[in-house]
């Protein structure tokens, strides 16, 4: 099955809708962005993005453009949830609240995705199956991302970070705190088997400046490499199943983050 790149450009349909969340006791913004549903004529694949609200500073419609009129990726619907006043609480890793009880509403973040979001597009999309599931974030969202697509992998098949907040800890730097306290590391390690999963991890090289263990690297790229190490250990492999990009210069912001999101497109629904 074809596009018709060369007698038009693809037409993206960009819609709000609200899902009023029993679970997380507030209604949810989501924005949709779609392809022209008549321009479509293969399987649409999903992108759920957390840190909705960013979207227009992400450029993600803009990316989404340019990919599809240069057939450099298959069509997929975006997801974006917009966060609330209570991102970070939501955020975070499902059942365990950082050293600062951040996070303790994860796990209901969590089963809001699975129990009320997802049904909630394919009810309105008429699509119960897509190609490709993936989740993405950044930063804090981007653990959450993480950690939903970890605990869920029958239901997504790959996950994008975004400069991810993988120094979340279980406690604090002064108590005592060992690289064993990074909570998503450990859960990792402790995970029985092996999710079928696939994983794009970005870092820039100007994050942040802290580095704890004063070994000349910052603790963003740390954090992210020792996850991908973690990761390595339970049997998965770069390039196949870990893509990591590094932004010379790159900041904490979304300034980065929108020029990497071609390349995570790419590679989640890439041709």
């Amino acid at each position: 099955m074809y596009w018709g790149w060369a007698e038009t450009e693809m037409t993206i349909t960009e819609k709000n809708i609200i899902i009023n969340s029993a679970l997380l006791n507030r209604e949810v913004t989501c924005t949709l962005l779609m392809p022209d549903e008549h321009e479509v004529t293969e399987p649409l694949s999903l992108l759920l993005l957390n840190d909705g609200q960013e979207l227009d500073n992400l450029e993600v419609k803009a990316a989404l453009e340019q990919l599809y009129n240069t057939n450099r990726i298959k069509p997929v619907l975006v997801a974006a949830l917009h966060a609330s006043d209570d991102r970070l609480q939501e955020y975070g890793v499902a059942g365990k609240p950082d050293f600062k009880k951040r996070g303790s509403k994860a796990d209901a973040y969590t089963q809001f995705i699975i129990t009320e979001l997802l049904p909630q597009i394919k009810a309105e999309t008429g699509i119960s199956d897509f190609e490709v599931t993936a989740y993405a974030g950044s930063s804090l969202g981007g653990l959450s991302a993480f950690d939903i697509a970890w605990n869920n992998s029958a239901t997504f098949d790959k996950v994008g970070v975004f400069s991810g907040s993988f120094w979340w800890r279980s406690r604090d730097l002064g108590k005592g705190y060992s690289d064993t306290d990074r909570i998503m590391h450990s859960v990792i390690r402790d995970t029985a088997g092996k999710p079928e999963l696939k994983f794009w991890l970005q870092t820039g090289t100007k994050d942040e400046s802290t580095d704890r263990n004063q070994n000349g690297i910052i603790d963003s790229i740390d954090d992210t490499i020792d996850l991908i190490k973690e990761l390595e250990n339970k049997g998965y492999t770069r390039p196949a199943d870990i893509q990591y990009v590094e932004v010379v210069n790159g900041s904490h912001d979304t300034t980065t983050w929108a020029k990497a999101m071609p390349k995570f497109l790419v590679w989640a629904f890439g041709r």
